[in-house]
């Protein structure tokens, strides 16, 4: 693995994201000094937030997986996720809604779930689920170590045991396809591809590799912190800070000073530089580049993933038989959503809609009597479509809400729109083609052929992020950070030593 060369003893990290609060944890507990340089007035990047009406929005990501990676950060700086942060796991972590009107619960509990699938289809789905879960329970466990958690230094770094294990399970085969060898029912497939939405390639299209997703979400489980998703990043920066980082907020670089093949300072938008000998980029990738003057060396243009829609709703109370936490309500027409956002560049003609509610596990994010919504529409990035959001975009957000209260009834009544973000506010934000989850995780986009987290011509600069290894995705960002510190510091964190931080 190659490795930062020269002096490494003070390190700036750009951006205070969950994948450069990760670096910064890992780095400061390795021994070096770290300034975490961010330019908004707290932690969290992509986990935005917004406190409207009363209400306090998540504006990012709402789905919290794989806390084993989280608590690995922590473990870093010597401390344990749960001394900061009280993280409750979601039971069931989906309420399934099918066109039909057949609903389906999700647990990650195996009997549990083996049960709820004989009631919703038959004896034969609750046993073709039950192997399912096995192979992905495995091909997690391959993947993690040779895949998710490596860094790649050339697509030659693929060629170990673990990528003949990876082909010989299928993990190079269609994630549909391989799905549809252990279930038959077609809503069943929907539950456990859907997640494809997220990696920017259709279930028809993606790689098997990326059910690990599917095992995060529905093995593994889903959780949620008291005090919102925010409350993740507002704990990795309290960690770091015990632990000797610097932040300084409001501080936007605006450029790099390069010279010699290394970056010199980080540059303020107000002209002050801010020196050091190693850096962790963690700016949207055109940025990044642009500001180490870069050009990647790439045959095949980088293809951002699809954007998304995503209204916050305040609205009267529901009771938890009504709505859970999280709801996924399929259209009828599921494989033209695809084409659609991902092929024709519209929206969804027969839409799928992800309805949180994250009241239902903390009623303090809401006034006494009401719940807080979070409506996300899967939609065209702004490369692809062409819609124009300023003109559309209030009768679109309508468009959901009615038909969120056509497939649950009861929920979204008294509703007042609190906060709407749609691809041009996306764009307008920094992010690569108006979309939050930064690039599609085709083939040409993954693992060694994904951009690389080092930067050819630059010796003293590495990247992380959703736009480099290894992908999009709360542990992924999180993963991101990790090793993005290991290339500074080429002393990988052992497991042993975060189980005996755990105790």
């Amino acid at each position: 693995m190659r490795t930062v060369t020269g002096a490494t003893d003070h390190v700036v990290v750009v951006g205070a994201g969950l994948s450069g609060l990760s670096a910064a944890m890992q780095l400061a507990g390795r021994g070096r000094r770290v300034t975490v340089l961010e330019r908004g007035s707290h932690p969290g990047g992509r986990v935005g937030r917004a406190d409207v009406n009363g209400y306090k929005i998540d504006t990012g990501p709402t789905v919290i997986t794989m806390p084993d990676i989280i608590d690995d950060a922590f473990a870093a700086v010597g401390e344990t996720m749960a001394q900061r942060l009280e993280l409750d796991q979601v039971d069931p972590g989906y309420h399934a809604r099918f066109a039909d009107g057949s609903h389906l619960v999700v647990r990650s509990d195996a009997d549990a779930m083996a049960t709820e699938i004989e009631r919703f289809a038959d004896r034969r789905q609750a046993d073709g689920y039950l192997e399912m879960r096995k192979w992905l329970t495995k091909l997690y466990e391959v993947e993690f170590d040779g895949f998710i958690g490596s860094n790649f230094d050339s697509p030659l770094s693929l060629l170990t045991p673990q990528l003949a294990r990876l082909t010989a399970m299928g993990g190079f085969r269609r994630w549909e396809t391989m799905v549809g060898k252990f279930v038959s029912d077609e809503r069943l497939k929907r539950v456990f591809t859907f997640q494809a939405l997220y990696a920017g390639v259709p279930p028809q299209r993606a790689l098997a590799v990326y059910a690990v997703i599917a095992y995060m979400d529905t093995v593994a489980g889903v959780y949620f912190p008291r005090g919102g998703v925010r409350a993740l990043p507002d704990a990795m920066a309290a960690a770091a800070s015990d632990a000797g980082v610097e932040f300084r907020y409001d501080t936007t670089i605006d450029s790099l000073d390069v010279s010699g093949g290394r970056v010199r300072a980080a540059v303020t938008d107000g002209g002050e530089r801010v020196t050091g000998d190693a850096f962790v980029l963690t700016t949207e990738l055109p940025q990044t580049y642009r500001m180490l003057g870069h050009t990647p060396r790439r045959v095949v243009k980088l293809r951002p993933a699809p954007s998304a829609v995503i209204a916050h709703v305040g609205c009267k109370a529901v009771d938890d038989q009504t709505a859970g936490h999280h709801n996924i309500l399929f259209g009828d027409a599921w494989d033209q959503t695809f084409r659609d956002i991902i092929d024709e560049g519209r929206v969804m003609g027969d839409p799928s809609l992800l309805v949180t509610r994250p009241t239902a596990s903390d009623p303090t994010l809401a006034p006494e009597g009401r719940d807080l919504l979070y409506v996300l529409a899967p939609a065209p990035n702004t490369s692809l479509g062409k819609i124009d959001w300023a003109a559309t975009g209030s009768e679109y957000v309508e468009g959901m809400l009615d038909t969120m209260r056509d497939r649950l009834p009861g929920v979204g009544e008294d509703a007042e729109i609190l906060h709407v973000v749609d691809p041009s506010d996306w764009a307008r934000q920094g992010m690569i083609d108006g979309t939050p989850f930064a690039l599609a995780h085709n083939f040409g986009q993954t693992g060694p052929f994904r951009p690389a987290n080092t930067v050819r011509g630059v010796d003293n600069v590495v990247l992380a992020g959703s736009s480099t290894v290894p992908g999009v995705g709360v542990p992924t960002a999180i993963m991101s950070g990790r090793l993005a510190a290991d290339r500074i510091t080429g002393q990988p964190v052992r497991r042993a030593a975060i189980e005996a931080v755990r105790g």
